[in-house]
């Protein structure tokens, strides 16, 4: 079954320490991809997503042009990130771990998800909807974002580890059987 990213309800963030101080977030503002959700057998879900990654916003200008650059993302040579599912280990009705390959500056390695299923709905168009949860953490170095600085007291600049978190909300696209019998219902 066919689902749509609700781009205006989904979200992908991620977390840096700071100075080894504080928590940085960000998020991506545009990405886009396919779910393929198996109401039925969960397992056989699977999932394609870009993100673009000119498009990371921490809400500091200088900083978001410092991980477009090429210290970080490069942007101007790897414009998308991608992840691509390879299996859904389901561990219950509400969760499960979603495994696949994430690609940074043209860099895979595989990672696991810790998924939750929020839940369901009818949304005002009379579509339903699904919320899944999703997080990980990682460490930037596997995937050659190693700019970094020391810090005259200890430490370094940027966390090695990074967290993300995805918020995510799914809409059913009718199948064409369903779809034809809505428009003569007109």
């Amino acid at each position: 079954m066919s689902w749509t990213i609700d781009f205006s309800h989904s979200q992908i963030q991620f977390t840096a320490r700071h100075m080894m101080l504080s928590k940085v977030r960000g998020q991506f503002e545009k990405f886009s991809g396919q779910v393929n959700l198996d109401e039925q057998n969960p397992a056989d879900t699977s999932v394609d997503i870009q993100i673009e990654t000119a498009s990371v916003n921490t809400r500091e200008p200088r900083r978001d042009d410092h991980l477009r650059s090429p210290d970080f993302f490069n942007s101007a040579a790897y414009p998308v990130m991608t992840f691509k599912s390879k299996k859904v280990e389901v561990l219950d009705d509400q969760h499960a771990v979603l495994v696949g390959d994430l690609t940074i500056r043209n860099v895979t390695h595989e990672v696991k998800m810790d998924v939750e299923f929020v839940g369901k709905g009818k949304n005002p168009w009379g579509k339903w909807a699904y919320g899944f949860t999703a997080a990980t953490r990682i460490n930037r170095k596997d995937w050659d974002l190693t700019w970094n600085m020391a810090l005259e007291t200890g430490g370094w600049l940027v966390s090695d580890e990074i967290d993300i978190a995805i918020e995510i909300e799914l809409v059913k696209v009718p199948e064409p059987a369903e779809a034809a019998r809505a428009a003569q219902a007109v």
